[in-house]
């Protein structure tokens, strides 16, 4: 009995200490407590879940940011011909990529070795790889051809896994749309293609526009919400579709 009571009282500490650096928008320290959560080897409940994702999130979004604008810099400063600045600003953005591999590493080893094989529910496992297709696609945003083409090819299974998985939950779940979000964002972003990312989008928003007098409260909150993005996401991707055929 007292064995029991302590894993379940640093699982309740980890869990709090996550939602206080949450308010405190301490997300790195948010990873520390829900990292060790997931090395407990439990099945995590949906708010743990949440926590875990939410953490990685923002501490990942943060940087992802910053690389943006530091790439952006070191473009203007090539075009000026300001030859020590773009030495200088290529330096600090490959710090920045040090610090999104290793974050990106650490939640893949998290998935592949305890949360993916770790649970036998549906949500969960389709939330698990959508996160794998995720940091891979994130991965693959900024590293060079091999590593590349690997990140490329890991996302891509990941999703169609979850994909694949994802038939199973009603058309409005929001982890079937959330899914069909970012798996068509993958195919526009990082792929360069265009009509399958419309393709995708408009195939997960027609099946669910069918559906969608079914749900109430909150979880048609949360469905509608995703369900506008991959309309806008649409709207632009087809128009970019049209102006590249003219």
């Amino acid at each position: 009995e007292e064995g029991k009571m302590a894993e379940e009282t640093e699982r309740d500490i980890n869990v709090y200490m996550a939602k206080l650096a949450e308010q405190a928008e301490r997300y790195d320290e948010m990873v520390v407590a829900m990292k060790k959560v997931v090395e407990l080897n439990v099945e995590l409940t949906v708010e743990e879940r949440n926590l875990l994702s939410v953490a990685f999130k923002n501490m990942i979004g943060a940087r992802r940011s910053s690389w943006r604008i530091v790439s952006s810099i070191g473009q203007k400063e090539q075009s000026k011909g300001n030859t020590s600045h773009v030495d200088r600003v290529g330096h600090y953005r490959t710090s920045i990529e040090k610090e999104l591999e290793n974050i990106i590493k650490d939640i893949l080893r998290l998935l592949d070795k305890n949360l993916i094989n770790g649970t036998t529910n549906t949500e969960a496992k389709i939330f698990y790889l959508k996160m794998k297709g995720d940091y891979h696609r994130y991965f693959a945003e900024f590293v060079l051809q091999d590593q590349r083409q690997d990140a490329v090819n890991e996302a891509l299974a990941a999703y169609k896994e979850a994909s694949a998985i994802a038939t199973e939950l009603p058309t409005t779940h929001p982890i079937r749309l959330g899914l069909a979000l970012n798996f068509s964002v993958f195919y526009y972003e990082i792929m360069g293609d265009a009509d399958q990312a419309a393709l995708l989008a408009r195939q997960a928003f027609d099946a669910a526009i069918t559906e969608i007098d079914t749900l109430s409260g909150d979880s048609y909150k949360d469905s509608t919400l995703i369900m506008q993005l991959l309309k806008d996401n649409m709207s632009l991707w087809i128009n970019d579709t049209t102006e590249e055929n003219k």
